[in-house]
């Protein structure tokens, strides 16, 4: 009797089915083919040989009952099927790689370590009083910081890679939530070489002859689009002289006078000071930028990460929203 209930229970497990008779070692093959976005790039990137990987990939295919790619020797396009495999694979080995802190965090100590990515430019006292607390409280954990651009943030914390990020958002996904960090404002700024450095008086359609520096996402659909209204508004030139993701690089080419461009403020005051960059209109009613703190609320944190939120967000929601504005000038 007791032989005939285990058997029915096994049968009907759904444990039983596909989850059971996979490979696994083919999912993390075809996550990495994915990302590398083709057989040749994932075989180098994972020391084996062509054919081995494209066996690896057909195997899955048969296993599944779906094409998963469209190749040939010169093209390699996911399906509609692959598209959506590989998202699944990120989300599976991505709280695969979260196991050791998960068990770390069974211990009564706080420790494991919290992973972190961050815009190219997040600069407020809120993040660094909170590392500085946090690490003389609980001095076993660690920080694992990464610095990507604002979409790639929000996708990083989706795939549950990150414990959290903190970026310039104004949509995410539905894996992740989203809560005002704080609000800095963005001035016009050039370089010494440039003709209109240490000028005064200037009009903001004394900008409209030279070319601009910028990053990827100043225009009218992107994360710093209040800049790109100001510019369209003004009617400014829209020829680029440089372009980049990095806010270090943006300046790095402002400094070097390739044309004018929009920072933070706040974040170069410094260069300001020493002479590195000068500002040019508008000098008041600046277009200011929301940046966020993401998380997934689906993702299964450990103790480290979970209490270093808890602690971060409280000095958030304790810090009334003017305390957290910077760069403004009206």
């Amino acid at each position: 009797m007791t032989n005939e209930r285990d058997d029915s229970v096994t049968q009907a497990s759904p444990l039983r089915g596909f989850s059971w008779s996979v490979d696994w070692n083919l999912l993390r093959t075809f996550l990495v083919i994915a990302e590398c976005n083709g057989i040749t790039r994932a075989a180098e990137q994972m020391g084996l040989k062509q054919p081995s990987v494209s066996s690896a990939l057909r195997r899955l295919e048969d296993g599944l009952q779906v094409q998963l790619a469209e190749r040939d020797p010169r093209n390699f396009v996911l399906t509609a099927a692959g598209e959506a495999l590989y998202l699944e694979c990120k989300q599976i080995f991505g709280s695969v790689a979260r196991l050791p802190d998960l068990f770390s965090s069974l211990h009564d100590e706080i420790s494991g370590e919290i992973r972190v990515c961050l815009a190219s430019h997040v600069v407020t006292p809120l993040l660094d009083e909170t590392l500085a607390e946090f690490h003389q409280l609980y001095p076993k954990t660690r920080f694992s910081v990464t610095v990507s651009n604002s979409r790639q943030v929000v996708k990083t914390v989706s795939d549950k890679t990150a414990s959290f990020g903190v970026c310039l958002a104004h949509d995410y996904s539905d894996d992740v939530d989203g809560t005002l960090f704080y609000r800095e404002h963005f001035g016009f700024f050039c370089g010494p070489p440039h003709p209109l450095f240490g000028r005064s008086n200037l009009q903001l359609s004394d900008l409209r002859d030279y070319e601009r520096v910028s990053f990827y996402t100043d225009s009218a659909t992107g994360y710093l689009r209040s800049v790109a209204l100001l510019r369209q508004q003004a009617n400014l030139s829209e020829q680029l002289a440089g372009v980049s993701d990095h806010l270090e690089e943006v300046r790095r080419m402002i400094g070097a006078g390739l044309g004018y461009g929009p920072l933070p403020i706040h974040v170069i005051e410094a260069d300001i000071k020493a002479g590195r960059l000068w500002q040019l209109p508008p000098y008041t009613n600046t277009p200011s930028i929301d940046i966020h703190l993401v998380q997934n609320p689906h993702a299964k944190l450990n103790r480290a990460e979970a209490k270093f939120l808890e602690i971060l967000t409280q000095r958030i929601e304790q810090t009334p929203l003017h305390e957290r504005t910077y760069g403004c000038s009206y």
